[in-house]
């Protein structure tokens, strides 16, 4: 649990009055642009920073009383940090060396970990002539030999190509909910955060913005920066008005009824791009700019009032307008987002 965690260097505050608890088995993902404070935060829980304020606790236990190497956590590190004058093998085992454990037992539970990552076959080869998906592998196993009560992930998956990070994603969370270890991971890839976890901290200059399941957080965004980060999106600004005691949201000459608990006055809309379609009659009038054509789907642009909208269609064969045309754009009123209009600046 880490409660009002705090860190400052100077006058510049890293992280301010972090909050968060985590629940046995749970995948948790700290999201969010570079110099947010998401990578300190790890930091602070792995030991290698002392906070300037606030408490980090595990199972009831103070761990800013507990030195780095005996709060029993598994850190994997973005540059896998393997020795490289080691096998597979004896990477995976120093962790369980260091804790003096026999040797019978060491070399049991190197080899269920080498195989638990599918790296059997690879336990006397060196970190030099592995490829990068099978170091990660190898830094995994290394972290989960120990048995951590937290597994601790920086960025692990970063210095791979699109394709193997893809797969990795998959191995990782199939690993994670075999073993059902409780897991941190911090990352500035959305799909990344969203695929893998149970709830996301999206983090913004230090502090969080929203804590929320991946589809909540994407579909309900907490604020403008939320709504912005979590893949494309389109934002409106608009006005709250009263209306026999409900409140309407009222884009151009558009209003849609919407719960909400802001009170009246300047707000922003945000609707992803393929909540929004194509209308007949009344809707947000525009000119289609621009069509991309994108394998499984269709991208569009669309000049109005409000501003550019973006499209997302998928390739089912349904036919498009024309770049030039006239079109009018809808959504439901349950498609898009209502927030106080603020910052947005990352």
């Amino acid at each position: 649990m880490l409660d009002g965690l705090t860190k400052s260097y100077g006058g510049i505050v890293a992280v301010d009055h972090l909050s968060l608890t985590v629940g046995e088995g749970e995948f948790v993902s700290l999201l969010g642009p570079s110099g947010c404070g998401k990578t300190t935060t790890l930091q602070m829980i792995a030991g290698f920073l002392e906070p300037s304020g606030g408490r980090i606790s595990l199972d009831g236990a103070d761990l800013l009383a507990v030195p780095p190497n005996k709060r029993g956590l598994g850190i994997v590190f973005q540059s896998y940090a393997l020795f490289p004058h080691m096998t597979a093998a004896e990477n995976v085992a120093f962790g369980l060396e260091m804790r003096r454990m026999p040797r019978a037992d060491r070399d049991a539970r190197v080899a269920e970990v080498l195989a638990l990552v599918g790296l059997t076959a690879l336990a006397d080869r060196f970190p030099n002539r592995m490829s990068g998906g099978q170091q990660q592998r190898v830094a995994l196993a290394r972290a989960l030999a120990i048995r951590p009560k937290v597994l601790l992930l920086d960025e692990p998956l970063s210095n791979l190509d699109a394709k193997l990070r893809e797969e990795m994603q998959i191995e990782l969370r199939q690993i994670q909910q075999r073993l059902g270890t409780t897991t941190i991971l911090v990352t500035h890839d959305q799909a990344e955060a969203m695929a893998l976890s149970d709830r996301v901290v999206i983090m913004n200059k230090g502090r969080v913005e929203q804590i929320a399941a991946p589809d909540v957080a994407y579909s309900e965004p907490a604020s403008p920066f939320v709504a912005n980060f979590l893949g494309k999106t389109n934002q409106f600004p608009a006005m709250l008005r009263a209306d026999g005691g409900r409140h309407v949201v009222a884009i151009g000459e558009l209003a849609w009824p919407a719960d909400t608990a802001l009170p009246p006055g300047p707000a922003t809309i945000s609707v992803r791009p393929e909540r929004i379609g194509f209308t007949a009659a009344g809707g947000l009038p525009g000119v289609l700019r621009n069509r991309v054509f994108q394998g499984n789907h269709w991208l569009l642009q669309v000049q109005t009032a409000s501003g550019l909208v973006t499209i997302i269609r998928q390739n089912n064969g349904e036919a498009l307008p024309a770049e030039g045309d006239r079109i009018a754009l809808s959504w439901r009123a349950e498609d898009m987002s209502v927030m106080a209009a603020r910052d947005t600046a990352a």
